[in-house]
């Protein structure tokens, strides 16, 4: 049976999630804050209404490019009968996959990084920090995605619980809490962790230019752009020039 997620419990779940994760910021934050926290958020949060319009105006394209290439078989998973967690894990895979493309492309094209390096001019990275985004990037980052559901012919019921996760770990990979490094090693074998992306913000090139992943960390691996994230806690984030 096909999950139907409304546009306002999907919301709710995200609001939910910022508020707890902004919350365990003051508990255990990995950094502490050398500016106002508020002050600072508070660009990420108007910039986060800029995301949301566009990605409102452009819902029903992604929706549209679903419906066509699944009534006409088009993809690797067209006419695939198999059970339906193997479909959703195989749909989110190749979505994620075109979503680490997608950002790779941010940072070696100058257009693309003219877009992104809005996102990563932040000197503090926290929970509000995944907000902080052009929208430039949103409709880029959308291309992609129409992208990967034509090559892998992705059903449209997948694309509302991949963009759930999505946006459930960005905000998790962003916030300023710290964690174990025991488990931060066992999950990075699967998922991104907030370390692992925190090398990612780092003003070193070499550390900026890796750990490119959006949800699964196997890409970085396959792809041999993974950076270990033992400077976690000691990195600068933020741009020179």
């Amino acid at each position: 049976m096909e999950p139907v997620f409304t546009d306002k419990g999907r919301l709710a779940v995200l609001l939910g999630t910022c508020a707890l994760l902004a919350s365990l910021e003051l508990v255990t934050p990995l950094f502490r804050y050398r500016s106002g926290r508020t002050r600072r958020a508070l660009p990420n949060l108007m910039l986060a209404a800029g995301v949301v319009v566009t990605n409102l105006a452009l819902a029903s394209v992604t929706a549209s490019v679903s419906s066509i290439v699944t009534s006409k078989g088009i993809g690797l998973f067209a006419n695939m009968h198999v059970d339906f967690w193997v479909l959703l894990m195989l749909g989110v895979t190749g979505l994620d996959l075109f979503a680490y493309l997608a950002h790779v492309l941010l940072h070696k094209l100058p257009l693309g990084w003219r877009f992104h390096r809005v996102h990563h001019s932040e000197p503090e990275v926290d929970v509000t920090t995944a907000f902080r985004q052009h929208p430039g990037e949103t409709v880029w980052r959308l291309l992609w995605q129409c992208i990967g559901t034509v090559v892998f012919g992705v059903p449209f019921w997948i694309l509302p619980l991949y963009l759930s996760i999505s946006s459930l770990n960005a905000l998790l990979e962003h916030a300023n809490v710290r964690t174990s490094d025991r488990l931060d090693k066992c999950l990075r074998w699967v998922i991104v962790t907030p370390n692992m992306h925190k090398v990612h913000h780092s003003r070193v090139q070499r550390e900026t230019d890796s750990n490119y992943g959006n949800i699964l960390s196997l890409f970085d691996r396959l792809f041999r752009s993974f950076t270990p994230t033992s400077r976690a806690a000691s990195a600068t984030f933020g741009l020179d020039s």
